[in-house]
């Protein structure tokens, strides 16, 4: 047992058996003064003891473990306790025997007059110096080992938060997910611009009446006009195409139709013959085409209007060179002919059987009436068919869905395409869409004629079969399917 007057060390390193040494005697040691806690407390100096540390031939190296120290080396350190006075303070030479008494009971935590101390080479523990960083060795000890501070990873829950205050850590499908929507947004925006583009270039007009109007029916009308406008073409596209020359004045019009967009089922496309004989508002009765070169889109929508009791909701109108040019931009119209068509008015000369037709030619095709033995009824019926051709064409996912070519065919039928100045670019594209599908789900009709070659002081003229026409004229306001025959 050791004397009441030895001093005990403690080796205080994690993983140490904490069992005391005995203190080198005085001979063997130095002392370092050392004051205690607050000057001046009349206990005297106290001093701390440490070991001569005996002269070893290779560089001591900083922290070195247990492992590290030679067999037999049991010098220690004397180190004042945490919160004492400064370190390089030297310790008076007497010593509180019941010191390691005290360290032993406060659970191994030195007492503010204890004196702690370590083996040589171990890391020195300090009191929480001003300004010191947490787990620094002036500063309070720091968080264990594998927690954030040292960085370790923080904790997760279920749903794979790393606890609070953190966010979720990126996940990598979120990076790849991005990629493919990336390339839709600029798809998307390429056909945007791609439409706005050939919009811009639409010419509006003021084409919807006034006064007294028919009331609203079920469903929506527009009324649908091919005129021999030369707007957007040259002196030699115009001599080329057969249509005169550009500086012509004056309209008229080749073909009229009604478009009647049910509120549910397929679409119905009416043709109008444009030597309908019917009443001209402020003017007397006429063929439906002469409202046109009166009055323009205004007062043909207002004739169209009183002459059916459907109310129009919008006006679309293409010239010659808006529709060559939209004929030309996909490629051609693939048509197929029961007979050879010659008309030398109309500047074409067709074989028969199936051929895709130019813009040229389509524009011939859908002119022609004194090559037909119809006449100007067999024109309107040529004239729904290729329409309706046409749109199948033009809304291939080839133009639609590819922006530049979206660009392309919209500005060629943008140069002679005119609405009126309430319809947008989304009521345009519905048009084109139940044009589309008229052969498919709608049907195509024209109005029932009862005299084909009705003679007025104008020359023959269409005259209508009122009663026939007037079913018609109901079930479309009604969003009846009408009983009519093609």
């Amino acid at each position: 047992m050791p004397d009441e007057d030895d001093a005990l060390t403690f080796d205080t390193r994690p993983g140490s058996s904490r069992r005391p040494r005995r203190r080198p005697s005085q001979d063997e040691s130095r002392a370092i003064p050392v004051e205690r806690n607050g000057a001046g407390s009349g206990n005297g100096p106290a001093t701390a003891r440490m070991p001569q540390r005996p002269q070893r031939p290779q560089q001591a190296r900083p922290d070195r473990g247990r492992a590290d120290r030679a067999p037999g080396d049991d010098s220690t350190q004397v180190l004042p306790a945490a919160g004492g006075p400064h370190q390089n303070a030297r310790p008076s030479a007497q010593r509180d025997p019941d010191s390691a008494r005290r360290f032993a009971a406060a659970g191994g935590r030195p007492g503010p007059d204890d004196t702690q101390r370590l083996p040589v080479g171990g890391r020195r523990p300090a009191g929480p110096a001003q300004g010191a960083r947490p787990g620094s060795r002036q500063g309070p000890p720091g968080p264990p080992p594998g927690g954030p501070g040292y960085g370790g990873r923080p904790p997760r829950d279920g749903n794979g938060e790393t606890g609070p205050g953190r966010p979720r850590r990126k996940r990598r499908w979120v990076k790849w997910l991005m990629i493919p929507l990336l390339i839709i947004a600029l798809w998307v925006g390429g056909l945007l611009w791609a439409a706005n583009s050939a919009w811009n270039n639409v010419q509006k007009l003021d084409a919807l009446p006034a006064g007294q109007r028919p009331s609203d029916g079920k469903g929506k009308n527009y009324v649908l006009v091919g005129s021999d406008s030369r707007a957007g073409l040259t002196s030699e596209e115009a001599s080329r195409l057969g249509t005169g020359g550009s500086n012509i004045e004056g309209k008229r019009t080749d073909s009229i139709m009604i478009l009647h967009l049910p509120d549910s089922g397929g679409p119905t496309l009416v043709s109008v013959p444009r030597d309908s004989w019917v009443a001209v508002p402020g003017h007397r009765k006429n063929k439906i085409n002469a409202s046109y070169a009166i009055g323009g889109p205004k007062l043909l929508m207002e004739t169209v209007e009183q002459s059916t009791g459907l109310r129009m909701d919008g006006y679309m109108e293409i010239g010659f060179g808006g529709f060559a040019n939209v004929v030309d931009a996909v490629g051609g119209v693939r048509m197929c002919l029961e007979r050879p068509m010659k008309d030398e008015k109309a500047h074409i000369d067709l074989p028969a059987g199936c051929q895709d037709l130019d813009g040229k030619n389509a524009l011939g095709y859908v002119r022609a009436r004194y090559s037909d033995p119809l006449g100007d009824l067999g024109r309107v019926t040529r004239q729904r068919q290729f329409l309706s051709a046409l749109m199948n064409k033009v809304a291939s996912p080839g133009n639609l869905l590819v922006p530049w070519n979206l660009k392309g065919v919209g500005e060629s039928g943008a140069q002679g395409l005119a609405v009126d100045n309430d319809m947008g670019p989304i009521t345009a594209v519905k048009i084109a869409w139940a044009l589309k599908n008229v052969t498919s789900s709608g049907q195509s009709v024209q109005i029932p004629v009862a005299n084909s070659a009705y003679p007025t002081y104008a020359g023959e003229a269409v005259l209508w079969d009122d009663a026939k026409a007037k079913e018609l004229f109901d079930a479309l306001n009604n969003d009846r399917s009408p009983n009519v025959a093609p």
